[in-house]
């Protein structure tokens, strides 16, 4: 309760990226607090030949850059998925691109994949994974296409990225779901992605210390035969897994915020509780058609601990949340993390 009633009185009144910024400053001074103050009994579970502590973690957009990764580790996530991180530095869409819709406890965002670029997050990545503690830690790294380089070169751009960051990552994650890069979901149209996530994945089966497994991350918004035609091409790829589901496009009628409120914030990805049914749905629908065969990351509306249970109910792997995170506060990942067993 103390939280929710800091929220209300001083961080609703705020602006939210300036908000996002101090609160990842002060998790990444307080690593040490964090630890004692949020333990998780760890329930070791192996998943794409990972060990990772228990099945939730963060998704990926809070951490762009992997500068807090072991702040964010004591808190209780599991693991935390890096970036979106592009093959070349970019600074992102013009300010304001994050909106919060604090009736629906959900947040309206167009950051556009800002970011310090593959080199330098792989930079940090070796220094990070020079410790003991940056050794120990799972974390996942997702790659998205830099907004400059045109849609016939994505593939050579992803690989790019994968060559870069591979040699620090537990798993890459192909990100061509997010609607704040103009064309990028133009990209899960299969005759489109079949390119990336073959030349993706070439540079994953081939990094010097090993293979690192593969992920696409996909929208809500596809149709289920699209839904469907990924997956086979998924499977037919022999990739690791898919995460299900990015942000959302859609303004659904029965959001509780005025619409006057909605319309305000404008273009970019919705995401919040709203997402659960048909993030849900997509999860169930992956797990029917690819059987036990095919790793699935239930991300999309995961709230509170009846989420995590449903999501891993339906198939899920692993699960993850962010959105939650921002309306519950620093205990919010311990907690659910207790179930993710």
């Amino acid at each position: 309760m103390a939280y929710d009633a800091l929220f209300d009185s001083v961080f609703a009144r705020m602006d939210p990226e300036r908000i996002h910024e101090r609160a990842f400053a002060a998790i990444r001074a307080g690593r040490p607090v964090s630890r004692l103050a949020y333990r998780v009994e760890p329930s070791p579970v192996t998943v794409m030949g990972i060990e990772f502590p228990h099945r939730f973690g963060l998704a990926a957009g809070f951490d762009k850059n992997a500068r807090g990764v072991l702040g964010l580790l004591a808190l209780g996530f599991g693991h935390v998925e890096i970036g979106t991180v592009t093959a070349k530095p970019q600074p992102g869409n013009e300010k304001p691109r994050l909106f919060r819709l604090v009736d629906d406890h959900a947040i309206v965002n167009r950051m556009g994949f800002n970011n310090d670029g593959a080199a330098e997050v792989a930079s940090r990545l070796h220094r990070l994974r020079g410790t003991d503690a940056g050794r120990r830690a799972v974390i996942g790294v997702n790659i998205g296409k830099t907004k400059v380089v045109p849609a016939e070169h994505a593939a050579q751009d992803y690989v790019e990225s994968a060559r870069l960051l591979a040699p620090y990552a537990d798993y890459l994650v192909v990100n061509v779901s997010s609607p704040n890069t103009p064309g990028l979901r133009d990209l899960q149209a299969v005759e489109s992605l079949e390119p990336i996530l073959a030349a993706v994945k070439a540079v994953a089966d081939g990094n010097h210390g090993g293979r690192v497994p593969l992920v696409v991350k996909i929208a809500p918004d596809l149709a289920d035969e699209d839904v469907d035609r990924v997956t086979d091409l998924v499977l037919a790829l022999g990739l690791d897994g898919i995460s299900a589901t990015n942000t959302t496009i859609a303004r659904p009628d029965d959001l509780r915020t005025p619409r006057s409120v909605v319309e305000a914030a404008g273009a970019g990805g919705l995401s919040g509780p709203v997402l659960a049914d048909r993030a849900l749905e997509v999860l169930r629908a992956i797990r029917s058609r690819a059987g036990d065969g095919l790793t699935l990351i239930g991300v999309g509306g995961v709230t509170d601990v009846a989420d995590v249970r449903t999501r891993i109910e339906a198939g899920a792997d692993l699960v993850q949340g962010y959105t939650g995170f921002i309306y519950g506060g620093p205990s919010w990942p311990s907690r659910l993390a207790r179930v993710a067993r």
